[in-house]
This record gives C-alpha cells, structure tokens and sequence, in this order.
C-alpha cells in the first residue's frame, strides 16, 4: 500500500513538473544565461587568451583565428553567442527565433564538442586511466549544450506549428 503511494506522489509530483513546463524554462533561461556570459567574457583580453589552444587546434575553426587575429575573432564568437541568446529571449513570443537562435547554438557547440578530441592535454592519466582534465570538463557541457540546443529547436518548433495552425 505505502509503495502505490509513493508512486501516485512521484507521478503527481512529475505531472506537476510537467504542467507547470519546469523542464523548459529552466533549461532555457540558463542556456541563455550561459549564452550571454560566455559570450561577454570572449570579449574580454583573458576570455580571447583562455580560447587560443581552443580554436588554434579545431579542425573546423581555427582558420578563424588566422583570419580575424585571436582578439577579433573571440569577439565575433561572444557577439553570435550573445545573438543566439537574443534570438532565444525573442522566441518566448516568436518561435521561430528560438529555431534560428537552435541552429545556430547546434553549429557552435558540435564545433566546441570535437574541440574535446583536438585539443591537447584534454584527457589525462591517472593509473593508466583517461580521465577529462578540468579543460576536458570544461569543454563536455558543450556537449550537453548541444543536445539542450536539439531539445530547444524542438520545443520552439512545436510552438511555430501550434501558432500558425491558430492563425
């Protein structure tokens, strides 16, 4: 009996959850939180320093750094992190920015991702085992960004439908 008790208040406790939508606006203020400081701090001398091995090693960006110079071009990294923010701040009232804002979340954070595997010195041994160093920790939640950025194009797009099918 105690246990179809407990189990009524899970599933009422995750139905509420569920309700109120908890799942989507903390996932989404924090990925803009994340976004706007990420971004401001790469326009910042020591964010543009801390990024260098980053991006000199990544296959698919570091001709950015060539192009740019490292101070301009973390610049432009922090200026499309902070627009992805904005378009996720529209897309409370216009999905489809938060569509936009997805795609571009889903190019940088794959880039930032495979940075895991470019970079030098990401993974360190201990006894024989690998194990991520605090810049291979550091990098990994731009893999969970990524798949938050899956998750974000989804809702929004679900949101587009729901809106124009109103119209």
């Amino acid at each position: 009996m105690k246990s179809e008790t407990t189990q009524g208040n899970l599933i009422k406790l995750a139905n509420w959850i569920s309700a109120k939508n908890l799942p989507f606006l903390f996932i989404s203020i924090a990925m803009v939180v994340m976004l706007l400081w990420a971004g401001s701090f790469k326009m910042t001398n020591s964010g543009a320093e801390g990024i260098i091995p980053l991006v000199s090693n990544s296959p698919f960006i570091s001709w950015h750094f060539k192009l740019f110079g490292p101070y301009i071009g973390s610049d432009i990294i922090g200026i499309t992190e902070i627009i992805a923010a904005i378009l996720f701040i529209i897309a409370y009232s216009k999905p489809q920015a938060g569509i936009i804002g997805g795609l571009i979340t889903i190019v940088m954070f794959f880039i930032t991702s495979t940075m895991l595997i470019t970079t030098p010195d990401t993974i360190i041994k201990v006894n024989g085992m690998g194990y991520m160093n605090n810049l291979g920790l550091f990098l990994f939640k731009d893999t969970i960004s990524l798949g938050v950025s899956f998750y974000l194009i989804s809702y929004f797009g679900k949101k587009a439908i729901t809106s124009q099918n109103t119209k």
